[in-house]
């Protein structure tokens, strides 16, 4: 069985978002690689004050690609755990055969699936500035408190604001909705993949995750959603986020492929 876990990261964050986790899993003895996005790896501080002109290039092919790349070098196939765009990311890589699991955590418009009516209000912001596919676009601190993480306590948005909010690349919006990659439904070289998402979500809602999970569910590999009542997108980071990291990573150690014997089973809560 794998001691390796990939983290992937959404757009308006970076790798500091799974601090958490990572220093979970570590304490667990696992190995955790969370590599950022190509110009995405620094202090948020520094990246919102002086947001770097190559990112505006970043799309999500060459973002693919890169975690590709990053998990071939690994002496060891993953576990994979995404979130948002990252869970889009896990999907895709899956597709390509890559890792022994896959967890994608409220994760956003996948091609081929509609979005929902919160993902569309979420993405008004970037959709409507018709020049966003070539810029690098900032996040303002009212859309985190009200849309991104408004179920956190309010006494702790500026702090995390402060700390993991980072510039995005219009062009991973784009993406998603022209010449976006295509992900094969009923592929059977996909590993096990777990989807889950917050009840309260306003960038990614739970319905637009339950319709990919039933697409996901052609694939012969187990497929399970769990939905998290009353959390938002920020369900990584807000409090209770321990119970989130501790769901995702016994799930996938339980179904991975090449699991070893003897593992306790979970439930899961499984869509129908």
């Amino acid at each position: 069985m794998t001691r390796t876990i990939m983290l992937i990261h959404g757009a308006w964050l970076n790798s500091r978002s799974w601090e958490g986790f990572k220093a979970r899993y570590e304490a667990k003895g696992y190995t955790v690689v969370a590599p950022d996005w190509p110009h995405d790896e620094g202090d948020p501080a520094d990246l919102r004050a002086r947001p770097r002109k190559a990112l505006a290039k970043s799309g999500q092919r060459n973002i693919i690609a890169n975690y590709e790349r990053l998990i071939r070098a690994l002496p060891e196939s993953p576990i994979l755990i995404g979130h948002s765009l990252g869970g889009v990311i896990v999907q895709h890589l899956l597709d390509r055969g890559l890792g022994v699991a896959g967890v994608a955590i409220d994760p956003a418009p996948t091609p081929g699936v509609p979005l929902g009516p919160q993902a569309i209000v979420s993405a008004l912001p970037v959709f409507g500035d018709l020049l966003s596919a070539f810029r690098v676009k900032t996040m303002s601190r009212r859309f985190f408190g009200t849309r991104f993480a408004q179920t956190l306590p309010d006494h702790l948005k500026d702090d995390h604001f402060a700390r993991y909010i980072v510039p995005t690349a219009g062009k991973v919006y784009w993406d998603g909705v022209i010449n976006a990659i295509g992900i094969d439904w009923r592929n059977p070289a996909r590993a096990p993949l777990l989807i889950m998402a917050g009840g309260e979500d306003r960038i990614a809602d739970a319905s637009m995750a339950k319709a990919i999970f039933r697409k996901q569910k052609r694939a012969p590999s187990l497929t399970e959603f769990k939905l998290w009542p009353g959390r938002s997108h920020w369900t990584g980071l807000e409090p209770g986020w321990e119970a989130v990291a501790d769901f995702a990573l016994d799930w996938a150690v339980k179904n991975a492929r090449g699991q070893a014997a003897g593992v306790t089973p979970l439930a899961v809560a499984s869509a129908a």
